[in-house]
């Protein structure tokens, strides 16, 4: 009998990609994969813990698959798994919680059976020296792939949590970034974006140490890859260098997102963030002129303590000046075992889902004023595979990441084609093909 198994992921793009190696590894031993509303033998779920409501919606995600799977074995991993693995054990149901460290065992050390009592297999993820390569050979999206080239931070700012349920710094081999990109062309993969935890700082645990912009010159000399994207990077990691070679690269999207999280001085030095709002405007500014049509997105963390209103309105008055093409807004939140989690000052969380509210307002102004900007200009799409649900028309995304929907035949799905950006039609773009 051929035996099913489920996965949820719940937060960023690297438990998505660990999701999908785990989901492989699990089918190379001869699982097969089913979807959440049927009966499944496992039952995975790749929590987050990056805030408190992550850590909630993660045991929510937990409790409701026990519910809807009562006779499968629960597997419980991710972030969530690593920093509370005695809490998430005693949830009844819960049969194995796996850190962050042994995710790439999954496939190997489950049997087939309920146990009787949570086996617990979590170590202490600081200590870990070496990237933990989960390779995969496909994506749940065919036109569109991540490729998980590092893992870790030791950036340790003060309200995060991710250094101590992530560990140390670490990089895949450059070699092996470029096979596994080489494979993706080769399986049919247009676009690849490169991701990890902290991705500004890969290459330098590496022997001999490189760097993402030596990666990337590298992988422009592949005489095939896919085109490139890169997930966020931190404001004092996209150099000039970096920037220039975005510029000049075949293969790489005019996409840049950075993490401002706030746009008040006296904040971002409170937040253990090494740069000031002076440096992330004049990057921003060289982005812009030197790539006038790049993309720029900002993550802002709302309501640290101590954002008092003055300090929130220069966050926005930031924003407001600033070229930035769309928002990823957060609300703050503590938590336990991180240097903010004890700072006084805490803004009520009324205010900061009213500051939230403005401040995705405004993402959504910035974002429309970006999308009308290129109404008129040329721009490089691939279509995905499945249709836009409410128009039946091909969707995709520009290199530029603006979301675009056009008329047009299936056999444009999965390879870049060249089009002319026409009009907004409810925060997306309609395009003409010209060619």
């Amino acid at each position: 009998m051929t035996l099913s198994y489920t996965i949820t992921t719940l937060g960023c793009k690297v438990n998505r990609y660990e999701s999908e190696a785990m989901g492989e590894a699990l089918e190379a031993r001869g699982w097969r994969p089913c979807g959440t509303e049927a009966g499944a033998d496992l039952f995975i779920v790749n929590t987050c813990t990056v805030t408190g409501k992550a850590a909630a919606q993660s045991r929510q995600a937990i409790r409701k698959a026990i519910r809807a799977h009562d006779r499968a074995t629960m597997v419980v991993t991710g972030c969530g798994a690593q920093r509370d693995p005695e809490g998430l054990a005693a949830i009844p149901g819960v049969d194995y919680v796996v850190g962050n460290s042994f995710k790439a065992d999954v496939a190997r050390i489950l049997p087939h059976t309920r146990r009787s009592s949570p086996d617990i297999r979590v170590a202490d993820i600081r200590r870990v020296r070496r990237f933990q390569d989960l390779p995969i050979t496909r994506f749940g999206d065919r036109t569109r792939s991540f490729v998980k080239i590092q893992d870790g931070c030791d950036a340790f700012c003060s309200y995060c949590i991710v250094p101590y349920v992530r560990g140390p710094s670490r990089s895949l081999a450059s070699a092996t970034v470029r096979e596994r990109l080489g494979d993706l062309q080769a399986a049919g993969y247009a676009e690849a974006v490169l991701c990890g935890i902290h991705l500004g700082r890969y290459g330098q645990d590496l022997t001999p140490a490189t760097s993402l912009l030596e990666l990337l010159r590298s992988v422009d000399r592949l005489p095939a890859a896919p085109r490139l994207r890169l997930s966020s990077i931190e404001p004092l990691e996209l150099s000039d260098p970096l920037i220039d070679h975005v510029a000049r690269s075949p293969r790489l999207c005019p996409h840049f997102h950075i993490p401002l999280q706030s746009g008040d001085d006296a904040i971002l030095a409170a937040m253990h963030r090494p740069y000031d709002t002076a440096y992330v405007a004049g990057l921003v500014d060289r982005i812009t002129r030197t790539l006038p049509e790049a993309a720029v997105g900002m993550d802002v963390l709302v309501g640290f303590p101590g954002e008092t209103p003055e300090a929130f309105e220069r966050t926005c008055a930031l924003i407001r000046r600033l070229p930035v093409s769309y928002l990823h807004v957060f609300p703050y939140s503590p938590r336990e075992g991180t240097a903010a989690a004890a700072l006084p000052d805490p803004v009520p969380p009324s205010i900061i889902k009213q500051r939230c509210t403005y401040l995705r307002r405004l993402g959504a102004e910035k974002r429309k004023a970006f999308y009308q900007a290129c109404v008129g200009r040329t721009g490089q799409v691939i279509f995905e595979e499945q249709r836009d649900r409410v128009t039946g028309r091909l969707k995709g995304f520009t290199d530029n990441y603006i979301p675009v929907i056009m008329e047009g035949r299936v056999d444009r799905c999965g390879r870049i084609t060249e089009v002319r950006l026409d009009r907004i039609e409810k925060n997306r773009m309609v395009a003409k093909a010209l060619s």
